[in-house]
């Protein structure tokens, strides 16, 4: 479940998001394409082999999937019940396995010391106290010495309107992801453009945060 324009928001970003999110992926084909996110594909590379990883707000599967086709262990869930079912299916003929669920940031399980690395790509759906809850639940999540890989449109983006939820209190900034996690060492966190080419829901020139956050050992109860 990524961002992309949205309806009027309310609490939580959408005034239904299951509905919102339901109707977007009900049309043909993949809405985010079916190619895997590029600064994940590139970040991947700092994950150990046969990592365990949490995919949030997983779509219809483009990363999740990826990641398991690279020998990793993968959960992913997201609040759309047509996604997932997209996913599962896109899997199955892929021949990889990833865990599927149907959930909301609220309703997952966001059991201590679980994952080796967790993702949120173009999560940007949450009004800042949901947004708090989901990256307090990434980092509690994470193992020590855990990764959390990250990208979203910054504040920027509001100037392109190449996509992304159109209202700055969604939006990041380095500042407010260093709020978000006042424990984390920071492997990388960087402002930039980029021309997107994701499906129909990312396209043009875009204002990007990518970030990479380890959770160190004195962090694990945070």
């Amino acid at each position: 479940m990524t961002a992309s324009s949205s309806p009027p928001a309310a609490a939580g970003g959408f005034a239904d998001a299951r509905d919102t999110w339901n109707a977007r992926f009900s049309q043909p084909g993949l809405y985010y394409g079916a190619a895997p996110n590029a600064f994940l594909v590139r970040e991947a590379a700092r994950l150990a082999p046969r990592s365990r990883v949490l995919s949030a707000a997983d779509g219809e599967g483009r990363n999740s999937i990826w990641l398991a086709a690279q020998g990793h262990e993968v959960t992913a869930f997201d609040i759309s019940p047509v996604a997932v079912d997209k996913a599962r299916r896109w899997a199955a003929e892929r021949g990889v396995r990833v865990d599927f669920h149907v959930a909301a940031v609220d309703e997952w399980d966001w059991e201590p010391g679980q994952f080796d690395a967790a993702v949120a790509v173009f999560v940007q759906f949450a009004d800042p106290p949901l947004r708090q809850r989901l990256f307090d639940g990434l980092w509690r999540t994470l193992k020590p010495g855990g990764l959390l890989l990250v990208q979203g449109y910054s504040v920027e983006q509001l100037a392109f309107g190449t996509g992304g939820p159109g209202r700055r209190d969604h939006l990041y900034t380095p500042e407010l992801l260093r709020g978000l996690l006042p424990h984390a060492e920071w492997l990388l966190l960087r402002q930039h453009e980029a021309e997107l080419h994701e499906g129909r829901g990312h396209v043009g020139r875009s204002a990007l945060i990518d970030a990479v956050a380890r959770k160190h050992d004195a962090a694990a109860a945070s």
